[in-house]
């Protein structure tokens, strides 16, 4: 993968995510409940692309061969997991959430649905979390020389954002800081991994009519 497009994938989607975070309203309340409903709209789309950033670290960090694919997807597993339950939270506790209120005010429902939006909710974020602990191992072993203490700040950033990510959401201030530490984390990553020397790549071998080859004249 080449840098500009790891960075890309790993910074984007989570500091984009932080600014729509810092307009998220503290509580629902039918005066928030049209920006809390079309916040978590936007959510439905960028929420899913956060997955993008363990997996480009992943992908620039995997090893050669079979054990290279498998963990690979792993990481895609790991983000399809992420994206479909916590896209269920966005949907159910965002959208669903911020509509009925406005149609038919608060009441008793509000906890009812957001119980079960939490509950799905939680699935994604541990599994998002496990995607980022398996990027930060590859980081650590694939980045060569002086870049693993990059690749090493940037696992302890991206890790303790992924743990934040499980109760934070993108809530002023507290899941905003969570977002930027996820860009800056598997930024980091990415930018350490994708520093790898290139493979020597191998010559053919001489022909025997080449003259430069050192075969010698009959």
């Amino acid at each position: 993968m080449r840098p500009t497009t790891a960075v890309l994938a790993t910074a984007l989607p989570a500091l984009a995510l932080a600014v729509l975070g810092s307009s998220h309203p503290a509580v629902l309340t039918p005066e928030s409940a049209l920006w809390w409903r079309d916040l978590h709209i936007i959510g439905l789309v960028l929420f899913p692309l956060l997955a993008l950033g363990p997996w480009a670290v992943v992908r620039a960090a995997k090893p050669a061969g079979p054990v290279g694919w498998v963990l690979e997807g792993l990481a895609v597993v790991l983000g399809l997991v992420y994206a479909a339950f916590y896209g269920a939270l966005d949907a159910l506790a965002g959208v669903g959430g911020g509509h009925e209120t406005m149609r038919v005010g608060p009441g008793p429902w509000v906890a009812a649905l957001f119980e079960i939006a939490d509950a799905l909710g939680i699935n994604g974020s541990y599994a998002y979390l496990a995607a980022t602990v398996l990027a930060a191992v590859l980081a650590l072993v694939a980045a060569p020389g002086a870049w693993r203490l990059l690749a090493g700040v940037g696992a302890l950033f991206a890790v303790v954002g992924a743990w934040s990510f499980l109760t934070s959401h993108i809530y002023w201030p507290y899941g905003v800081a969570t977002m930027v530490m996820l860009a800056i984390g598997h930024t980091a990553m990415a930018v350490a991994v994708t520093r790898r020397p290139a493979a020597p790549r191998h010559r053919a071998a001489p022909d025997a009519g080449d003259p430069a080859s050192p075969v010698e004249a009959r």
